[in-house]
């Protein structure tokens, strides 16, 4: 395929809509335990309803994506993800909001596995490491951003100075459901993406058997390699670490420090997000001059760290702390991943579908630390996250990979070309 630059910017696009829809719950996990009464415990399957459609549907979007085109495959995740966001916005239950989080991941899990072969050809392959680095920096701004809309849709809606558009969802949600009015933004956001990507004509994607993930003998035999359950499990720790901050730091805020969720809440997400933004700038450079099982060491005992002094620490530190946990985890998934394709000879396409099927960690963490917060208290339950840490931290004392991260010699030959070991 020849180079598209339409298309490379389509594609950072979708990973910014992928990341507004994705982690805004964070921020209102408060709000809908308020808003529907319910436990801790409780609320803990509303990340699992989301992020167990990566573990159901990541592999068979590999063989959708190989039946019909990419085109055709994004546009029925966004009609999902709309349709979805839509019902929700319009009988806004808690039942239904499980069915609603359910089929927005099933439909982000869809474009997850098309638009990365797609950056890889419309970008250029030997332009696909940076291209994935812009990728993560539009993901991580639009993570960053989307608590901040919250705070303000929150703050504005029904009061007396609301106006634009938070004047217009006054005659859309009650006072007491203002959240929901982001609901009704992911629709029209879904909608114009179907808009945007019906008009663009999508050139051939050819799929190689790099790309391709085999559902036969070959994903058999991956299932039963040691080496392969190790980086997956590795994989879901990360996604489950990730995922219980995000989704449990401003109920934790709220609980032992009395902090707002709809301001000072927000706020420290959004944080959380930029500095994990941040930290993936940083890990190149990092990488470019230390071994990267190395790198994954201090980071994920600098993470370990970070999270230990927020939950234990006042007001002031856990406000610094539990964001700063953001940027130590921000190198994790590409050095874990990269890692676990290192570490096997072949059969990448189809270790890549299994490894981000891992993605169900994020299900699955949030969900053990809302049922543990019912008899432990959420304090001693976000403690869990220890384990995984320390689980990545694991990986990185004891992987050995057949090929290490290319790294300069000196710090003069930073941006040169690097000795390869």
């Amino acid at each position: 395929m020849k180079r598209n630059t339409v298309i490379v910017l389509l594609v950072f696009l979708i990973f910014s809509v992928i990341s507004f829809l994705t982690n805004i719950l964070g921020p209102l996990v408060p709000d809908i335990i308020d808003s529907f009464q319910l436990s801790i415990g409780l609320a803990g399957f509303l990340p699992f309803s989301f992020f167990v459609a990566y573990g159901v549907m990541s592999i068979p979007s590999g063989v959708l994506i190989e039946k019909y085109s990419g085109k055709t495959v994004i546009i029925v995740a966004f009609v999902l993800a709309m349709v979805a966001a839509q019902v929700f916005a319009i009988f806004p239950q808690f039942t239904i909001a499980l069915l609603s989080l359910f089929s927005i991941g099933i439909g982000m899990a869809m474009l997850q596995v098309v638009i990365n072969p797609l950056l890889r050809q419309a970008g250029g392959e030997e332009h696909f490491a940076f291209n994935s680095v812009l990728a993560n920096f539009f993901f991580g701004a639009a993570s960053f951003l989307s608590p901040l809309l919250y705070s303000y849709l929150v703050g504005n809606i029904h009061s007396h100075h609301a106006s634009g558009i938070a004047a217009l969802f006054n005659g859309l949600v009650t006072p007491e459901l203002k959240w929901v009015s982001l609901y009704w933004v992911f629709a029209v956001t879904c909608l114009v993406m179907i808009v945007v990507i019906a008009a663009i004509t999508f050139p051939k994607v050819e799929y190689t058997a790099e790309d391709r993930i085999d559902t036969g003998e070959t994903l058999r035999e991956l299932l039963r390699d040691k080496t392969v359950l190790r980086f997956f499990v590795g994989i879901f720790c990360y996604v489950g670490t990730e995922q219980g901050i995000a989704n449990w730091m401003s109920k934790f805020l709220q609980l032992y420090h009395g902090v707002d969720p709809a301001t000072v809440g927000a706020t420290s997400i959004a944080y959380f997000w930029g500095l994990l933004t941040f930290g993936c700038f940083v890990g190149l450079l990092l990488l470019k001059l230390f071994d990267s099982r190395h790198i994954l060491i201090v980071f994920a005992l600098g993470a370990m760290l970070s999270l230990l002094s927020g939950l234990f620490g006042d007001v002031r530190i856990a406000l610094v702390a539990l964001p700063l946990t953001g940027f130590f985890l921000s190198i994790m998934w590409s050095i874990v991943f990269s890692l676990g394709m290192n570490s096997l000879p072949k059969h990448h396409g189809t270790l890549s579908g299994i490894l981000c099927t891992g993605i169900v960690g994020g299900a699955v963490m949030p969900l053990i630390i809302g049922g543990l917060a019912e008899s432990v208290g959420l304090r001693f339950a976000m403690l869990v996250l220890c384990m995984t840490l320390g689980y990545i931290l694991s990986i990185g004392i004891g992987a050995r990979p057949l090929v290490t991260n290319a790294r300069v010699k000196r710090w003069r030959d930073l941006f040169s070309k690097p000795a390869v070991e």
